[in-house]
This record gives C-alpha cells, structure tokens and sequence, in this order.
C-alpha cells in the first residue's frame, strides 16, 4: 500500500523535458526566530511575505534562480512563558528586502515525472530596519538609539551593525506541472544570517547615564523596558545564537519561452 502511495506522488508519463526561462510568483507566510521567541519557527511571528523569481530551466536536475523577496517579521516577550523572558518587554518589527542569487536540485528527473521534489540553497543580500513601539505608542526606529551601545566609544568591543546584511537561503520544495507551460507548488526557505541584530537584541544592557548622555531620553526608554530593575551587564540576549526567518508559500510558475528536448 505504501508502495501505491508513493507511486501516485510521483506522476510519470513518457514526456519531452522542457527548457527555457520561468517566472516564479511565491504569496504565502514568513516568520522569524531570535532573541525574542522560545520556539524555533513560533506561530506567533508569522507575518505576510510575497517573493518573486526568473529562472533559467535545464531541463535536467539543475536549474538556475535570480529571485527578489519582502516580508514582514516580529517578535514580542509578551509571548514568552519564562517569567525573565515575559518581563523583559522587548519587542520589534521589520520589513525585510532581499535579492537572492540560488541553485536547485530536481530530485527526480523531470524528464519522467509530472510532480517531484527539489532542494535548493544559495546566497542573498537583505535589508531590515527593527522599529517598535514607545510608551506612547509612537514608533520608533531602534538602530539610531544604540540600545546596547553598539558604536559607542565606551563600548568599543560592541560594534554597530548594518542594516544591509548578507544571508544564505536553502530549502526545499515540491514542483507539479499542471499543463505543459505551468506550474504550481509549495516551498519553505530558512535563511542563515551573520548578524544577530535582526531584532536589535544580542548582548548585555548597558549604563544607563553613559546611554542617557550619548543618545538621549528615549534610548533609554527603549533599551530599558523590563517590568524588574536590569543593572549594566545584566543579560540582555544571546549573542551566541544568530538570528533567522524564513519563507514558505504556494508557488505559481509559467515559462516566457521554452524549448523541447
């Protein structure tokens, strides 16, 4: 029976395999997972994402992506069951943007089957930019503030990060053709990121007056937002550990110009 099954997951038919340029159209979810969340994809973080790529198909098991993507990100302690994690009362939001150069792998031959799997990895460049809310409930862009005193000449062991980064994009994915010129499917993508200021949390809270004094009142207001007194050098967050998000979607794909081999 589980054999049957199989079988009918892979549709195969004697076919001509297709090569040519694609366009890919992705709507579907992104998600985030740092400092701010206890679970590796929590299902309070997703937010809507749309990713878009031209591909160049080899009609072999390799093809070749340029791909563009937004998505929005987030990620609140007001989620968090530990009380240290609850009571610190950080919070932040992002959109991101990025542009992704990627290779896939059929894992079937496209030649003999209708329906298959792929994996696919690569490299990309993506920019973000982590705001929240004040007491006021005004927004508020993080960055500026030096939260942990990153750039600051007391700190100088605390560097100021980019808000342009780069990041490595792999995943995997399941690819149906629906008539000879579309396709339809389903990814998921995690991107593995350097930095771990995606949610402008990674180290220690710093001194207070030091802060006070080289970025204002409302640096303060943002960097110390506990519901319990934090002391400089009390943890903060978890530099150890990256950050990362990820995509997952339907996929809709048609071909501009294809040739048959």
């Amino acid at each position: 029976m589980r054999i049957y099954l199989l079988g009918l997951l892979f549709i195969s038919c004697v076919s001509y395999g297709q090569k040519g340029w694609q366009v890919e159209v992705m709507p579907g979810i992104s998600s985030y997972a740092g400092d701010l969340t206890q679970k590796t994809i929590p299902i309070h973080t997703i937010q809507p994402s749309l990713s878009a790529n031209i591909k160049y198909n080899t009609g072999n098991f390799v093809n070749f992506r340029l791909g563009l993507a937004w998505a929005m990100v987030s990620g609140n302690d007001k989620y968090n069951s530990h009380w240290d994690l609850y009571g610190r009362n950080l919070s932040f939001k992002s959109t991101i943007l990025e542009g992704n150069l990627c290779l896939e792998l059929n894992l079937a031959d496209p030649d003999i089957y209708y329906s298959y799997p792929y994996i696919f990895g690569g490299v990309g460049v993506f920019h973000f930019n982590p705001w929240a809310y004040d007491d006021a409930h005004n927004k508020v862009f993080l960055k500026p503030l030096s939260t942990e005193g990153e750039g600051l000449a007391q700190y100088p062991s605390i560097k100021e990060y980019s808000l342009t980064q780069l990041c490595l994009p792999f995943g995997a994915g399941w690819r149906h053709k629906v008539k000879e010129k579309f396709i339809i499917g389903f990814e998921i993508g995690i991107r593995y990121l350097f930095t771990d200021y995606l949610d402008d949390l990674s180290n220690t809270y710093v001194d207070r007056e030091t802060l006070q004094s080289q970025k204002g009142d409302k640096a303060v207001e943002m960097a110390f937002r506990s519901t319990y007194f934090s002391a400089t050098g009390d943890t903060r967050g978890n530099p150890k550990v990256k950050d990362i998000y990820a995509f997952a979607g339907i996929k809709f794909g048609f071909y501009l110009h294809k040739k048959k081999k």
